[in-house]
């Protein structure tokens, strides 16, 4: 059994995959935990080319992800 806490949840920075898939396997164990259905998260993006643009698909992902985390976060917290 993970010994996950929301504030290990809410300190976690999303800026990478990685990051962002502890996340979301942090928050579903809590969520479960406390009887709490959360939303899907953002989809992970399929479109990058790989050249590093300004305003990258995967920014705007851990932009959404980070979003993701503090409404689940509010809903775990309730």
């Amino acid at each position: 059994m993970s010994h996950y806490t929301a504030a290990h949840l809410g300190a976690l920075p999303i800026t990478d995959l990685a990051c962002a898939q502890a996340a979301i396997t942090m928050a579903r164990t809590l969520a479960s935990r406390c009887g709490v259905e959360l939303r899907e998260p953002p989809p992970e993006p399929t479109s990058c080319c790989g050249r590093g643009c300004n305003g990258c698909v995967w920014e705007g992902y851990f932009t959404a992800m980070a979003y993701w985390r503090d409404e689940a976060l509010l809903q775990i917290s309730d």
